[in-house]
């Protein structure tokens, strides 16, 4: 019963708000019909609706869904300083992150439905319940990674508000060891997407060992990125307290990651290049185009610059802490990544294909009104999770809160309680 009350409550909370916070629900929601109608017409159609064609059977969706997974696994950019050297400052926020990787993995899960062309087979990609070839088939263990990583930051996060909420101790014995798995779930559920591209060895751009380590990296940019943005929105727009040293440190652990990934990339167009086998061809269209088709080259550039340019604005103090230079760079390496994750990933490994063949993949505007109702989703998903955590996190919304008529109550956060425990 007092789980209850506290969903109850939490419902509650949920459904008020200002005009600002009510127009941006409505935003959401009007997108997330706008897809729902396209989704529809694919639907009945087929993916027929979009540009993907036996020469290049994963797009925009794949892409998306590929990017969303490092955003999930980089939470673990802020449960490592938190709860491995117990660093208070990141500490009382962490939770943040693991709210962030529920809507990345919720909108990762939506994006494999809306790519299959028989969603009434979604269960066969369910481990133990549907008819993969488990344990040999690497999208049976992404499938159970990212449903396992959703189920344990789900628990994590509802024992620590419910806990929170009530002003009570919460079991550390139970939620520390899931905390600290976290860390290596996080991981593997990138590695395992990477897996999905490098096994297979007849598309020579992703069969490269390389590959594991250069996901995991992007994903300790723009994952991190978005973090730093959403901490100062919720510092101005709930008061949410959270220390510049936070958002520094997260920012200055973000420059490793970014001087990784650009070297890690250099590698490979070195070895591409010089080596100059046959499979350079896929680099070439990525890069400079092949026999007149160059639509990718400009992205391409433009991601390289994007990171660059963001890796220094990191790499320099006085532009790290300076709250414009740091949004900028935050913002560059979203672009950055984004692209490198989508188009700069999914559709050089398909052109050319196994026959020579060049097809320019452009998404159709179906495609674009799913993707945005799927991002939707998971904006709306986050936009909830934080209208209940913030108030928690801060005192306002407690069990107490709602009995006193003071409408007082301690400020106390899940983080410490864990400390006291």
């Amino acid at each position: 019963m007092r789980f209850m009350r506290f969903l109850w409550h939490s419902a509650r909370l949920a459904t008020r708000g200002g005009a600002a916070y009510r127009a941006w629900v409505l935003f959401l929601l009007a997108l997330v019909a706008w897809g729902a109608v396209a989704y529809v017409d694919q639907l009945r159609d087929g993916l027929i609706r979009t540009s993907m064609r036996d020469e290049v059977s994963w797009g925009f969706y794949v892409g998306n869904f590929t990017f969303l997974v490092g955003v999930a696994a980089a939470a673990v950019m802020l449960v490592i300083p938190a709860y491995v050297y117990n660093w208070k400052p990141i500490k009382e926020v962490a939770i943040l992150g693991e709210l962030l990787a529920i809507s990345a993995v919720t909108m990762c899960l939506l994006f494999v439905l809306v790519d299959m062309g028989r969603p009434d087979r979604f269960w066969h990609v369910v481990p133990f319940l549907g008819l993969l070839n488990f344990p040999r088939s690497l999208l049976a263990w992404d499938c159970l990674v990212l449903n396992g990583y959703l189920a344990l930051n789900v628990v994590v996060v509802g024992h620590l508000l419910y806990c929170s909420f009530y002003r009570v101790h919460y079991r550390a014995a139970i939620v520390v060891p899931l905390v600290l798995f976290s860390i290596p779930l996080a991981i593997s559920i990138h590695t395992v997407t990477a897996f999905l591209y490098n096994g297979l060895p007849a598309r020579p751009f992703w069969n490269a060992s390389i590959l594991a380590p250069r996901f995991l990296c992007s994903a300790f940019c723009s994952g991190p990125a978005i973090l730093i943005i959403v901490f100062q929105i919720l510092q101005r727009t709930a008061g949410l307290r959270i220390q510049n040293e936070a958002i520094w440190k997260v920012a200055e652990l973000m420059a490793y990651a970014m001087f990784l990934n650009l070297f890690l990339l250099g590698a490979e167009v070195f070895k591409e290049y010089y080596s100059a086998t046959h499979h350079v061809v896929y680099l070439q269209y990525l890069f400079s185009g092949v026999r007149g088709h160059t639509s990718l080259v400009l992205y391409a550039w433009a991601s390289v610059a994007c990171s660059a340019v963001a890796f220094i604005l990191f790499l320099i103090p006085a532009t790290r802490r300076h709250f414009v230079t740091l949004n900028l760079g935050c913002l560059l390496i979203y672009a950055g990544v984004y692209i490198e994750k989508g188009m700069g990933l999914v559709i050089p490994g398909f052109t050319p294909s196994t026959l020579g063949e060049i097809y320019e993949y452009v998404p159709t505007l179906t495609e674009v009104r799913v993707g945005a109702a799927v991002f939707s989703v998971g904006f709306l998903v986050f936009t909830v999770l934080c209208k209940v955590a913030v108030p928690i996190l801060m005192g306002e919304f407690t069990a107490e809160t709602l009995v006193r008529p003071d409408g007082g109550g301690s400020s106390l956060a899940p983080e410490e309680n864990l400390q006291r425990s």
